[in-house]
């Protein structure tokens, strides 16, 4: 397993569209492997692939408390194919986003399909914390980052800060 390199804000990268994983073999599974140990190093609650430079429709998450046992959970090739109602994450924060929180409109129930590690369809309904994680990271398959969900002057604000930043290197 490998710790990878999670881009950030502004990696042109993180605005692709992901391709959809063909076939679940070993090579996907140590993708996941080597996100699963990325994303406990960061820490983090979720991780798509594109956050790690990796063209693949694939995320992975862990919604379980800290002091439980991890819970990691795969999905691949996802789609959101039904959302109700609304809700404000606050506080979202994102590992490509780094030292920026914002309260985002989600929706508050989503139900998601796609496949799981042994290739196996899957559907999730849910609408707790574990929606917000879903429409996050499936976002990042669709090149969209939470930031693109807040307010042009928040987003600005952050831009500018980055900008900033970037130039002080």
């Amino acid at each position: 397993m490998a710790i990878l390199e999670i881009l950030t804000y502004p990696d042109k990268f993180l605005r692709k569209t992901t391709r959809p994983v063909e076939t679940v073999d070993d090579d996907i599974r140590k993708i996941i492997e080597d996100m699963a140990e990325t994303m406990y190093d960061a820490p983090g609650t979720g991780l798509a692939a594109t956050q790690v430079g990796i063209d693949k429709s694939i995320i992975i998450y862990d919604v379980a408390p800290l002091e439980e046992r991890p819970q990691l959970q795969v999905l691949i090739n996802p789609k959101i194919v039904e959302m109700e109602g609304n809700t404000v994450s606050e506080n979202e924060g994102c590992l490509s986003v780094p030292d920026f929180r914002a309260d985002v409109k989600r929706a508050a129930f989503v139900r998601a399909e796609g496949i799981d590690r042994n290739g196996n369809p899957m559907t999730i309904e849910t609408d707790d914390f574990l929606a917000v994680v879903l429409q996050h990271e499936i976002d990042h398959l669709n090149g969209i980052l939470f930031i693109d969900r807040i307010s042009s002057l928040k987003r600005e604000l952050y831009k500018r800060r980055v900008r900033k930043q970037i130039k002080s290197l």
